[in-house]
């Protein structure tokens, strides 16, 4: 076992638990992952405790802009729910078990739904900037996996199951949600990619061969950990640009966060409507 896997181990998690419980109290079942330029959700929680993620032993800290590093526990809707704004990346030169820790340790607190966000590119010609998407499956095109090295079976099987990552359950609520709410959204599979640089049009072109109609650098880490330890999972992806040759202008990241924060009002009102019905 490596000086990363056992530094981010059982032990570790289990650490970490007790001072999210000191500190925010009873850890509620339901958790909210936040993607680039949607921090701002957590300023609709009523009655919230906010956490740094530098108060809670072995957290890794995000680096990049658009990603606080703030873990906040509230209500929203009325209901209890525990929510990450920010989070690491494979490219940020962070370990995949790093990457996985923040969910490895809401697994351990009791969290059994998780939603995980995050803004993409549209590889999907009819996916506008602003669409929001239920991710129906992912494909990991990281390199890599969390679940490589030794096997903790107090976390989970040594082989998973993956033939349903993200919930039938959960993105059938979140079409009834969508309806309620009058926010449009579609479906489709998101392909995780190590980055930071942004794709080139024949990657895109290669990526839509194999059925992608969003990329991103986030979210297939998590989801395949949650997976692991039976939690059940949500995606959700704001599409903020269209992705490398479908489009004449560059790619920044300043766009991004842009397009994120535009669709920011009917991804808060998505949000809340799902999470009523959890």
């Amino acid at each position: 076992m490596t000086t990363t896997s056992v530094a981010l181990g059982f032990e570790a998690v289990e650490r970490a638990v007790r001072v999210l419980r000191e500190r925010l109290g009873s850890i509620p079942p339901t958790a909210v992952v936040l993607g680039s330029g949607l921090g701002g959700f957590t300023d609709r929680l009523a009655s919230a405790v906010t956490l740094s993620c530098r108060e809670v032993p072995g957290w890794p800290v995000p680096a990049v802009i658009g990603h606080a590093g703030r873990i906040v526990s509230g209500t929203c809707a009325g209901r209890q729910v525990l929510v990450l704004a920010g989070r690491v990346h494979l490219y940020e030169g962070r370990s995949a078990a790093e990457v996985a820790f923040a969910v490895r340790v809401l697994g351990r607190a009791g969290v059994r739904s998780l939603v995980l966000t995050n803004a993409a590119g549209g590889i999907n010609p009819s996916f506008a900037p602003g669409t929001l998407m239920v991710i129906d499956d992912h494909l990991n095109c990281t390199g890599t996996n969390p679940l490589v090295g030794p096997n903790d079976t107090r976390f989970g099987p040594r082989f998973p199951d993956m033939t349903e990552v993200y919930s039938r359950r959960l993105r059938a609520i979140a079409d009834e949600a969508a309806r309620d709410a009058g926010v449009p959204v579609t479906h489709g599979v998101y392909a995780g990619v190590l980055g930071p640089s942004y794709e080139t049009p024949a990657e895109i072109r290669a990526l839509r061969t194999c059925g992608a109609d969003a990329v991103g650098m986030s979210t297939v880490t998590e989801a395949i950990v949650a997976r692991h330890m039976g939690m059940e999972v949500l995606g959700l992806s704001c599409i903020s640009n269209p992705a490398a040759g479908l489009n004449t202008e560059p790619l920044s990241e300043a766009d991004v966060l842009a397009a994120a924060a535009a669709a920011e009002g009917a991804f808060t009102r998505l949000l809340e409507a799902i999470l009523v019905r959890l």
